[in-house]
């Protein structure tokens, strides 16, 4: 059995690493220091680890000649996409190699007949969809950030349209990995279903670099809709908001997106975007569909929230309209951290049961009067999964603050059937709760996670906590 991770001597044998990959990748090797500032950490409030050097492959061959010399040489290695994560994922805690998938992001096959499209890790879901335009599909996975494919895997990725066309576990299909031993697998076909052996695909998806290297992916694509309505609408209080998104998902309406921001988060997207929503809890609502049935969804939906006490709903058809209002939706989290130059983003991401959503909100909220905190409110609701974007600034008093509060958010989702993160993952920031939450389960994925990374070269120190292991408990401060 492997020590664990962080006993590691990486230091016996990091030199030798260094050179051999040098001497092996040339100009695709960089030692630089404003380089590799780059790659030391991730949009979130986690505390940077600078890599030894930044890796940048232009294929799959690239990566496995990596490894080898990684097992030859053991040395950490850290996949990074463009580092949107918000849980410390592509920190190097123990230094090693960053591996900058920018250059392997290639749009490989599209086989429309079959909804699908072949793509590298490295394309992000916006330059995908540029270039699938004229193919009258579409990928629908939306995270906000312009994520890398291949980032949006290893995180099991989620967003504001998952109420309708599902996570990212949803619409891969199949992937082309290297393990940690340089062997390079496939984990499907291209067929719809499978019922061949380990969902080896699931398994890789959402392990955060730490089982293999993805290096390709068969995703799932939709058809573009013919009609797109976005709506908005305020609402007295969060409660009666949360009112109208049961009302909303006890029906047949097809709705694509249905998010929901408080008069928090919403002043700071008005002072931030210098729109003019009304200031109190606000869902922002799509649907999809075709002519003849979108406006008549939009029209019902309408008549539920007014029923629960909304008021303005207004709605638009035309494409600049649309975008514009999803675009306050997406910079919400960047709005909020305006509120507090300076500051650092602590994205909360706890996920519960429809039907707990209310007390787990209203928990929330007492939480932070209690510990008098500014904590805005966005969250997507449709699937239970709600965000308090928290500004981490230089307070140490305040910091604790906030640490208190991420930890009573958690508690009370998992005592209520929930989860402690919905959709941003384990990494550094939620590893003390991934036992709380799933008991045994976590001595089942330490072996996996032995057997198939046993020098444990794989982005060491994320998901599975050494009880020494100490590097995440300390913020990023100003």
């Amino acid at each position: 059995m492997m020590a664990p991770q962080n006993m590691i001597d990486w230091e016996s044998s990091r030199s030798d690493a260094l050179a051999a990959l040098s001497a092996a990748f040339g100009e695709k090797f960089h030692r630089g220091a404003a380089r590799r500032e780059h790659f030391a950490h991730d949009e979130s409030w986690h505390r940077s680890g600078l890599p030894d050097a930044v890796f940048t492959p232009r294929d799959r061959d690239d990566v496995q000649k990596l490894v080898q010399i990684a097992n030859q040489y053991p040395i950490p290695l850290i996949a990074f996409g463009v580092g949107s994560s918000l849980e410390g994922h592509v920190v190097p805690v123990h230094g090693g190699v960053s591996i900058d998938f920018s250059e392997m992001n290639a749009l490989v096959h599209v086989h429309p007949g079959d909804f699908q499209a072949v793509v590298q890790p490295g394309l992000t879901r916006k330059e995908l969809n540029e270039a699938l335009r004229h193919t009258g599909l579409m990928f629908t996975v939306d995270p906000g950030a312009n994520a890398t494919l291949g980032g949006m895997a290893a995180t099991r990725a989620s967003g504001t349209t998952t109420v309708r066309y599902g996570a990212m576990p949803e619409n891969i299909v199949a992937l082309e990995a290297v393990m940690a031993n340089g062997q390079i697998i496939r984990t499907g076909q291209r067929a719809r279903k499978s019922s061949a052996g380990y969902d080896l695909t699931r398994l890789l998806i959402g392990s955060e670099g730490t089982l293999g290297l993805i290096t390709e992916l068969t995703l799932r694509l939709h058809p573009i809709p013919d009609r797109v309505v976005a709506a908005v609408v305020s609402f007295p209080s969060i409660a009666a908001a949360v009112s109208a998104v049961g009302a909303i998902l006890a029906t047949a309406v097809p709705i694509a997106r249905i998010e929901l921001l408080d008069g928090l988060a919403i002043e700071a997207v008005n002072a931030f975007a210098k729109t003019h929503h009304v200031v109190a809890p606000t869902l922002f609502l799509e649907f999809h569909g075709s002519h003849g049935s979108v406006d008549g969804d939009a029209t019902f939906v309408q008549a539920m929230c007014e029923d629960a006490g909304g008021r303005d709903f207004v709605w638009h058809s035309d494409l600049e309209k649309r975008n514009a209002l999803w675009e306050a939706r997406h910079m919400a989290a960047r709005a909020i951290i305006a509120m507090r130059p300076g500051s650092r983003i602590l994205s909360t991401d706890v996920c519960v049961p429809l039907t707990a959503l209310p007390e787990a909100i209203d928990r929330a909220q007492h939480h932070i009067q209690s510990l008098e905190l500014y904590a805005p409110l966005v969250g997507h609701v449709g699937d239970g999964n709600f965000h308090f974007v928290v500004p981490v600034g230089d307070d140490a008093d305040e910091t604790q603050r906030i640490l208190d509060f991420t930890a009573r958010l958690a508690d009370d989702a998992i005592a209520l059937g929930g989860t402690c993160t919905g959709e941003h993952g384990i990494g550094l920031g939620k590893q003390h709760y991934l036992a709380q939450e799933l008991g045994g389960a976590v001595d089942i994925m330490r072996l996996i996670k032995q057997g198939l990374d046993p020098l444990g070269i794989l982005n060491p120190g994320k998901i599975l906590l050494n009880e020494d292991e100490t590097f995440h408990t300390a913020p990023k401060l100003a």
